[in-house]
C-alpha cells in the first residue's frame, strides 16, 4: 500500500490492543499517522507494538518492505503510559469489549482529554452507536467505524452515523479509510449495520434446513461451495469465526429488531455454545480437528445401477427443456407421454415446494418421485443436488442418483423440505438485503461492495438476486411461505416490486 504523505487524522489514538485494535493501529501508521496504542491491562499496549513491528519485518522479509520503509513506520507508534497521553490525538478509535456501559465510561473519559474538535469512533460490530454517544458531551464528534477482522486483509470498514452525528464527520473517516487501503461503506446507525445484518440469510436459514432434517453439516457445506459458489460453507465459517463471536450476534441483532422472523437464532448454536464446541479454536466445532485441519467425512458413494428406469420429467419442472438436454447427454431413456409408465423414475424440479407436495398436486406416484434443483445453470456447477420424499422408494433414489453422477459431477441426495438448500440460502440472503435497502440502511452499492469484501460471498447479494431471477426467488420465497406459513419468508416490499416488473434488482428508481 502506498503511504499517505498528509493524512486526514494526524495523530490516532487506539484504545484496546486486541487483535482488532491492532490491526487499525498498523494500518493507521501505514497512512502516515503518528498513533498511540492504549490499554488498561499492563504491557498490552507494548507487546501490541512488538506484534505490529514483527508484521512489519515478515514483510520485510518476502521483500514487499525495505528495512527503511519498516523503521519509518515504526516510528509512527508509541505506547500510551497513562490515558491522559491520548490528549494530542485528532482521532480516537475505540475497541474494546462489546459492553456498551464500559464502552460509555472509557469514552466519555477520553472526551474529556482530548481537544473539543477531536473525532471518537467505535469499532461496535453490534452496539448502536446512537445508544453509545448518549454519554457524551459532543455526539455530533462521534461515530462508528467498523473494521473486520483481520484489519490489513479486509479491505472494508462500515462508516455509522449515529442520530447526532454531524455527516462531515462520517466524510472525513471515508476519507481516512481511503487512505488506509480500505473501501468505505456508510451504513444506518441500525442493528447489525450492513455487514452483520446483511449475513443473517446465510448461517441461520442453513441451521434451520439442518434442524428440519433435510441434510447435515456437511453436506450443506458442499452443496453451497459447490452449486452456488460460496469459498466456504456456513458452518466452515461459523467454526472458523467461532460460536462464541457469531451466536451472540445472532441474538443482538434478533433482539434489537424486537424478534423479527428473519433473524430468529438456532438451538443448535446456543446448545454448542454452552457446551463449549466453539469451533478451530476449541479443535471441536461442526467439524473436529487435528493439527488445524478439519476432519472431514468422505462423500457417500455412489450406488451401483444395473438396471436404469425409464425417465419421465415433470412438464412443470423449472428449467425443463436444460434438465431434458441433460438427461439426454446423460444416457437417460426419456418418456414423452402426458403421464409417466408405472416403472418410470419420475422427476420434479420445483422452486420453494417440498416434493411431497409437488407429488400429490401433480398427481404423480410419490415412491416414484425425486426432485432435482434447477435453480442454478447446471453448466455453472459443481454439484447436483436430489431430494426424495418420505415415500421415495430406495431403487428410485439411488436409480436417480447414479444417472445424474454419470457424467463424474458429484452428486447430493437430501430429505424432502420446502425448497433446496441453495434455493433457501441464497433467497433469504436476496431478501434480507432488499429489505436492508427498504429500510435505507444504506445504499444498494455499499450493500454489494460490503458483503463481498466483509463476507466474501461470490458476488452481492442483489447481484446474485439478478443472476438467479428475481422472479425465480421471489416464487421460492412465495412457496415457502405456503409451505410452512412462516413469516420469515415474507418476501420484502423492496424485492417484490422490483420482481414482480422484472426490473434488475439493481435499479435504484421507484
Amino acid at each position: 500500500m502506498t503511504q499517505q504523505n498528509t493524512p486526514i487524522f494526524s495523530t490516532v489514538g487506539i484504545v484496546g490492543t486486541g487483535a482488532m485494535g491492532r490491526g487499525i493501529a498498523q494500518i493507521a501508521a501505514q497512512a502516515g499517522s503518528q498513533v498511540v496504542l492504549f490499554d488498561a491491562a499492563p504491557d498490552a499496549g507494548g507487546k501490541a507494538l512488538a506484534a505490529i513491528c514483527q508484521q512489519w519485518e515478515k514483510l520485510a522479509e518476502k521483500g514487499r518492505l525495505t528495512q527503511e520503509q519498516v523503521a519509518q513506520r515504526v516510528e509512527k507508534l508509541s505506547v500510551a503510559v497513562s490515558i491522559q497521553d491520548l490528549a494530542p490525538c485528532d482521532l480516537v478509535v475505540e475497541a474494546i469489549v462489546e459492553n456498551l456501559k464500559v464502552k460509555q465510561t472509557v469514552l466519555s473519559e477520553i472526551e474529556a482529554i482530548v481537544s473539543a474538535d477531536a473525532v471518537l469512533v467505535s469499532n461496535t460490530s453490534s452496539l448502536s452507536v446512537t445508544a453509545i454517544a448518549a454519554c457524551l458531551k459532543r455526539p455530533a464528534q462521534f461515530a462508528g467505524f467498523h473494521f473486520f477482522n483481520p484489519v490489513p486483509l479486509m479491505k472494508v470498514v462500515e462508516v455509522i452515523a449515529g442520530l447526532k452525528t454531524e455527516p462531515t464527520i462520517c466524510a472525513k473517516l471515508a476519507v481516512y479509510a481511503q487512505q488506509m487501503g480500505h473501501k468505505a461503506v456508510q451504513a444506518a446507525d441500525t442493528p447489525g449495520f450492513i455487514v452483520n445484518h446483511a449475513g443473517r440469510g446465510f448461517g441461520t436459514e442453513a441451521l434451520r434446513i439442518v434442524s428440519e432434517g433435510v441434510a447435515d453439516f456437511v453436506t450443506i457445506d458442499r452443496i453451497l461451495r459447490d452449486q452456488a459458489g460460496f469459498k466456504l460453507g456456513p458452518f466452515e465459517l461459523m467454526d472458523l469465526t467461532a460460536l462464541d463471536v457469531s451466536h451472540p450476534v445472532m441474538e443482538s441483532i434478533y433482539h434489537q429488531y424486537f424478534e423479527e422472523p428473519r433473524y430468529r437464532p438456532s438451538v443448535i448454536t446456543a446448545q454448542r455454545l454452552a457446551g463449549g464446541v466453539l469451533g478451530r479454536k476449541t479443535n471441536a466445532g461442526f467439524y473436529d480437528y487435528i493439527d488445524g485441519k478439519a476432519v472431514i467425512p468422505p462423500e457417500p458413494a455412489v450406488p451401483v445401477v444395473t438396471d436404469m428406469p425409464p425417465v419421465w420429467v415433470s412438464p412443470r419442472a423449472s428449467r425443463r427443456s436444460e434438465l431434458l438436454h441433460l438427461l439426454k447427454d446423460l444416457g437417460a431413456t426419456i418418456e414423452t407421454g402426458a403421464s409417466p409408465s408405472m416403472n418410470a423414475l419420475t422427476i420434479v424440479a420445483p422452486l420453494g415446494f417440498d416434493i411431497t407436495t409437488v407429488a400429490v398436486v401433480e398427481r404423480l406416484d410419490p415412491s416414484r418421485t425425486v426432485g432435482i434443483d434447477m435453480l442454478v445453470d447446471d453448466a455453472a456447477t459443481k454439484r447436483r443436488v436430489l431430494a426424495t420424499n418420505p415415500a421415495t422408494r430406495a431403487d428410485m433414489r439411488d436409480a436417480a442418483h447414479a444417472l445424474f453422477a454419470r457424467d463424474g459431477k458429484a452428486v447430493s441426495v437430501i430429505r424432502d423440505s420446502g425448497g433446496f438448500v441453495t434455493q433457501r440460502v441464497v433467497s433469504t440472503i436476496v431478501n434480507i438485503a432488499a429489505d436492508i435497502c427498504q429500510q435505507s440502511v444504506c445504499s444498494p452499492a455499499d450493500l454489494e461492495t460490503a458483503v463481498t469484501l466483509g463476507l466474501g460471498y461470490p458476488q452481492g447479494p442483489l447481484a446474485m438476486g439478478n443472476l438467479y431471477g428475481p422472479t425465480n426467488v421471489l416464487e421460492v420465497l412465495f412457496n415457502m411461505q405456503t409451505v410452512y406459513g412462516d413469516p420469515r419468508y415474507r418476501p420484502s416490499p423492496w424485492l417484490r416490486r422490483r420482481g414482480a416488473i422484472g426490473l434488475s434488482l439493481l435499479h435504484t428508481e421507484e
